[in-house]
């Protein structure tokens, strides 16, 4: 009896023990509630970029900055002014309006205007140049750079914008070099003070590049070019479906006087023919070339022919290509029923591309930065884009570099001409070449690639697919179509598919070999008896985060399994953005700008009504990529996701935050919530909330726009993405086959057979499947670290949130010479 007594004794402690504790913390959560402690944790997590930095709104305190758009306009310039404008007076420095480009600055009065927040609202969705731009001819005499110094001293501006093509930036370091000595002729002449001189003692000069063509050499894109692309692919798609039913040929002829990119990315996006370019002039008998091609194309089942041409297309000796003169080819020729359009201006027109707002938003804020960091030893800088990174470039380095494109194409240089244009340009045409001027080999290499889509749809899928397909032909292989993913690929869904298979399919939305979210692991069996019957030797796998846990578990499989033990490659594909390895995914372009259009429309719909609020719940999953990048795009005052935790609090600091600004002329607001950010805090809860405290001041309207997001034709990123990602697959696997071949059978289970193939930062990078793994958390479907999350200080500054903006990675001066050629190597 006693080892019992004393068993139960210790129980009755331990119990009592228990009892008092959990009592404890009863009275402790009862009468002290934790949400205080809650809400100081992401709190903290906030505060972080304020204990790095100094408070960056009080960088401009004393200081003026003058913005100005100049030359030709572009869709986005006004994202660009809005930013600046606005980050300009949050960081405390007064900013200026110039209108009309250097005519206003050399005119003055009330061409030179302080801005204020409220005068760049409802900017972000209009085309062209809210301020004005125009060719100014005074501004290149030194008695019109002389008014301009006057008018800009007696604002105290030291500072100025300039967002333009390469001849305004030139005219903007012209008159950074000669300041010091406009001054002094202005003292003499009287038409400033030696005091105002003295205070004004140098000028800071940034630039942004403006330009649909993409012609400036140094970043991967211009501000406008996207919106650009935009606008012509609209005008292709429609015409593709007329030439579809007359079996026609099209001649289109895109904007491009020195510079092809246009016409060039046009080519890709819509799988045309041709593509006439002044960097890379044809043969001399290319017309043979073109006429055998447009014959080919058409014996293999295709109804249309496209050819694209840009406004400075040449021959080898510099003669113009004309639309007309291919027209005239063609008919004469071949007799086919030719049409020429000319695409025109309206290239220049319409709503900015979510990608351009974006762009513009960010070099916007850097070059804020840049300007109130500069120093009279600083070069002036132009902000660029180099992969998803802003940089900042010496700005006459990059228009020497620019002139020198010029300078080869006149003497005949072309190759150096493509070299010049930088790393993007030359892998687009490397691209194109293979696509469209590499015939496929007569002896076969042996091996057998399939292809298959995972997950949900995503717009670009079937274009990732074509190039998949075609460039696999080109490499000798068979190339076979996998339907209905996984699941399919247990069931034997397989098919063999040629070039004219997958013919047409850039400019499709969804999936055409259809997708399911299935996973592998219980068809284990099925599926290797299918790659045992159709002697699959590699499978690449387009999909989202499915295609990535789907592709882990094949890995897993490869121990018990050995026909599994073949090469793999993933190829992210989903509008969340939320596959671990990659800062894009296909199909989120697409995603973003229907959001965005939706969310114009939206507030549109109140032009007439006076204060109101939107509440738009977007998709994404735990992932807030979207309700983030949407925001920065359609200009929202708060974007709730779950990788920014809020509270309570939070949510009644924003409802105070838009009553305020529903006292000044700005009488819309637009909040965003993630699908996902947070269980309790729903749509209906927030919709709910602001309506109540909102009574008498603004009324609410909720949307959620569902599917919608998945839908529609993918956008000139997504088709452009999808072909080079499914170009570099194939190169990739092609080597991997064969570095995994032993005897005639592919044996491949080391770690790096099985790879997703992602852009990092600058770079497109083939990493471990297996190494991903750390990356990740797997019960959110997210990646651990998210490069857009420190683009939300942005869309919060803009809001007019007081909050520090973190620059612990801000940009740091390059040199183009210098910058590391990795991104995208040649193919």
């Amino acid at each position: 009896m006693w080892a019992p007594l004393n068993f139960t004794l210790l129980w009755s402690k331990l119990f009592l023990s228990a009892s008092l504790a959990f009592a404890a913390v009863f009275f402790f959560l009862t009468f002290f509630p934790f949400s205080q402690k809650r809400k100081e944790l992401p709190a903290k997590k906030k505060m972080q970029p304020q204990e790095r930095n100094e408070h960056t709104y009080s960088l401009g305190t004393g200081k003026a900055i003058a913005v100005l758009t100049s030359g030709g306009d572009a869709q986005g310039m006004n994202a660009a002014v809005r930013a600046v404008v606005r980050v300009g007076i949050y960081t405390g420095a007064k900013v200026y309006f110039v209108h009309e480009g250097y005519q206003g600055l050399v005119d003055g009065g009330n061409n030179i205007k302080e801005a204020t927040w409220e005068s760049v609202s409802m900017m972000l969705q209009l085309g062209g140049t809210v301020i004005g731009s125009a060719r100014c001819q005074d501004f290149r005499t030194r008695e019109g750079r002389l008014k301009a110094a006057r008018n800009l001293v007696k604002r105290g501006v030291t500072n100025l914008c300039v967002i333009g093509g390469d001849g305004s930036l030139t005219g903007a370091d012209t008159f950074r070099a000669e300041w010091s000595g406009l001054l002094a002729d202005l003292v003499k002449t009287g038409g400033i003070t030696a005091d105002e001189a003295k205070k004004s003692g140098f000028l800071n000069i940034v630039g942004m590049v403006g330009s649909i063509d993409n012609d400036f050499c140094g970043t991967d894109m211009t501000i406008g070019t996207d919106s650009a692309l935009h606008r012509i692919m609209e005008i292709v798609d429609a015409i593709t479906t007329t030439a579809q039913s007359h079996q026609r040929t099209f001649v289109l002829e895109v904007m491009g006087r020195h510079c092809g990119y246009l016409a060039l990315v046009t080519s890709l996006a819509c799988g045309a023919d041709w593509v006439f370019i002044p960097e890379s002039p044809p043969e001399d008998d290319w017309e043979e070339h073109l006429c055998r091609r447009l014959t080919e194309t058409r014996g293999r089942g295709s109804r249309l022919n496209i050819i694209i041409v840009a406004e400075g297309a040449i021959d080898k000796h510099g003669k113009a290509i004309t639309s007309e003169d291919i027209k005239s080819l063609v008919v004469k020729r071949l007799g086919y029923d030719t049409r020429v359009t000319i695409l025109g201006h309206v290239q220049r027109g319409g709503t900015p591309s979510a990608f351009d707002r974006i762009l513009g938003s960010r070099m916007g804020v850097e070059a804020v930065m840049a300007l109130l960091e500069g120093t009279p030893d600083s070069p002036a800088c132009v902000v660029s884009l180099s992969g998803n990174q802003a940089v900042r470039l010496p700005l006459m380095e990059c228009v020497q570099v620019t002139k020198d494109v010029t300078t080869a194409m006149k003497e005949g240089r072309f190759d150096d001409a493509v070299k010049l244009r930088g790393r993007s340009f030359q892998n687009n045409w490397n691209v194109y070449k293979l696509l469209a001027h590499v015939r496929p080999p007569s002896t076969k290499s042996g091996y057998n690639l399939a292809v298959l889509n995972v997950g949900a749809p995503a717009a670009g899928m079937n274009a990732a697919v074509r190039s998949t397909v075609r460039i696999g032909i080109i490499h000798g292989h068979r190339m076979l179509a996998v339907y209905d993913g996984f699941e399919g690929l247990a069931e034997g869904k397989v098919e063999e598919i040629g070039w004219a298979g997958v013919g047409g399919w850039t400019g499709l939305g969804g999936s055409k070999l259809g997708t399911k979210r299935t996973l592998p692991k219980k068809y284990f069996e099925q599926i290797s008896a299918t790659i045992s019957d159709f002697s699959i030797h590699g499978l690449i796998i387009i999909g989202g985060f499915e295609a990535f846990t789907g592709s882990l578990e094949m890995i897993d499989g490869r121990a018990k399994f050995e026909e599994l033990c073949i090469p793999i490659c993933v190829i992210p594909a989903t509008v969340s953005n939320n596959v671990p390895g990659s800062d894009f995914s296909i199909g989120a372009d697409t995603a973003l700008n229907t959001i965005t259009m939706t969310c114009d429309r939206i507030k549109q719909s109140a032009a007439g009504t006076k204060r109101r609020v939107f509440i738009i719940e977007t998709m994404g999953g735990y992932c807030g990529y979207l309700a983030t990048m949407a925001g920065l795009a359609a200009g929202a005052d708060a974007a709730y996701i779950y990788e920014d935790p809020f509270t309570i609090r939070d949510l009644q600091i924003n409802v105070e935050h838009l009553t305020e600004k529903m006292k000044t002329t700005v009488k819309r607001g637009l909040v965003l919530r993630n699908e996902k950010c947070n269980d309790n805090y729903t749509t209906d809860f927030i919709f709910n909330l602001y309506s109540e405290e909102g009574k008498g001041i603004f009324d609410c309207r909720k949307n959620v726009l569902g599917h919608m997001q998945q839908g529609g034709t993918p956008t000139p990123f997504d088709r452009n993405f999808g072909t080079k990602m499914g170009t570099k697959a194939v190169a990739w696997i092609t080597g991997k086959i064969k570095e995994c071949s032993r005897h005639g059978r592919i044996f491949a289970n080391t770690a790096d057979s099985a790879c997703l193939l992602g852009m990092r930062r600058r770079s497109l990078v083939f990493q471990p499947l297996a190494e991903l793994k750390e990356q990740t958390d797997f019960d959110h479907r997210l990646p651990k670290e998210q490069w857009w999350l420190k683009l939300r200080p942005i869309l919060k500054i803009l809001a007019k949130y007081k909050i520090d903006l973190d620059t612990s990675e801000k940009a740091h001066l390059e040199h183009i010479t210098r910058k590391r050629v990795s991104m995208e190597s040649n193919i």
